[in-house]
């Protein structure tokens, strides 16, 4: 793409699918009680626009919040994206079993919130960052819609462990760019 250097564009594919993982493992279970296939595509596209709007806020809020205070905006961006990692490894190891809301109406949407409101943080350390915006909020709605599909499908195919190692590596690789962040 023009204008746009590969490393950062491989970056940022890399933590759309770190966001997606959160979906796909959620929507993993929820696939767990037999959806239709329209209520499936209906869902993946509802997650995908609120993986697009709350990181859009997120880097909205971010961008403002970094030319006020430059000098700690990149260590605070990398700080979020570590925190925000580690609370997903550890929820990870959280073998409760959540009561799964169902995802029509006020539930679909509360389904999407929830699932996207860890977008939100990344958005505002993406802000502090200075990322291009249309390329990042594109690419999480994307993954997410598509990682949200997948785990919606395969909920209906399996019943295993899956969705637990792939929240452990979507937590991983955002713990990973919070350090390169940090540490350059």
């Amino acid at each position: 793409m023009a204008g746009v250097n590969a490393g950062e564009y491989i970056s940022l594919i890399f933590m759309a699918a770190a966001l997606g993982m959160d979906a796909f493992s959620v929507g993993l279970g929820m696939g767990m009680q037999a959806l239709r296939l329209k209520r499936i595509f209906i869902v993946g596209i509802s997650v995908g626009i609120f993986h697009m709007l709350m990181p859009f806020i997120g880097i909205v809020v971010g961008k403002f919040i970094s030319t006020k205070i430059e000098g700690f905006a990149i260590l605070g961006g990398g700080l979020l994206l570590f925190a925000l990692g580690m609370q997903m490894l550890l929820s990870s190891f959280n073998r409760e079993h959540k009561k799964l809301i169902s995802p029509i109406g006020i539930g679909l949407i509360l389904f999407s919130l929830s699932v996207s409101l860890d977008s939100f943080s990344v958005g505002l350390s993406l802000g502090m960052s200075g990322v291009r915006t249309f390329l990042a909020i594109m690419l999480f709605g994307l993954f997410s819609a598509m990682l949200t599909w997948s785990g919606l499908l395969l909920g209906r195919k399996a019943r295993g462990l899956m969705g637990v190692y792939s929240e452990l590596l979507g937590g991983s690789i955002l713990c990973a760019f919070g350090l390169k962040i940090i540490f350059g």
